[in-house]
């Protein structure tokens, strides 16, 4: 159990996807202007990560495995990724048009976030088993969502006050970002 504890926090803060590993950065710099649409982007990634890392552990474990087709695992990972992030934005159209609409084109880009991917590579390459798969993907996905509100509620300061000419929009945000990442670092000591 400590053990699952660990890697479930130092995927989300020691090694936090977007702060430390410097993955998924066009939703963490494009979803992040307001901290609603941030949470719901956020919990969007959980919810794909998760299913990504639990559908691709199994996959990989009781069929590339045995079948010897491990080099197949990027392909196979990308096409479960797709598939699971295709289902997310027809729930959300269905249930949730104003969210839709709010994520835009970043929900689709899901699919190519390299997080998702760097999460199931990252599983199989440290050899986790699917309990710890899962719970890798969910911490992960649970850092992404911390740095992403965090950044979107650093943004929504920052459209208040006045900045200096030249670094009015993404200068100032990529200063955030790096302020945020250098913040993070301290938590390298934590585990």
């Amino acid at each position: 159990m400590s053990n699952l504890i660990l890697v479930l926090v130092g995927a989300a803060l020691v090694n936090n996807v977007v702060l430390s590993q410097f993955l998924g950065l066009c939703p963490f710099l494009g979803v992040s202007k307001q901290v609603k649409t941030a949470f719901s982007m956020g919990m969007a990634v959980v919810f794909v990560i998760g299913i990504a890392s639990a559908v691709a552990s199994l996959i990989y474990s009781f069929i590339l495995v045995p079948l010897d087709l491990t080099f197949l695992q990027t392909i196979v990972f990308i096409l479960v990724i797709a598939g699971l992030v295709q289902f997310v934005e027809m729930f959300l159209k269905k249930s949730s048009p104003a969210l839709y609409q709010a994520l835009g084109v970043y929900l689709p880009l899901i699919t190519t976030n390299c997080a998702v991917l760097g999460v199931a590579l990252t599983n199989v390459q440290k050899e986790y088993d699917f309990v710890t798969s899962v719970v890798n993907g969910v911490g992960t996905a649970c850092g992404f969502t911390i740095a992403i509100v965090i950044m979107a509620g650093i943004r929504e300061r920052l459209a208040l006050d006045k900045v200096a000419k030249p670094l009015q929009g993404m200068p100032i945000v990529l200063f955030a970002a790096a302020l945020m990442a250098i913040a993070f670092s301290g938590f390298a000591g934590l585990i």
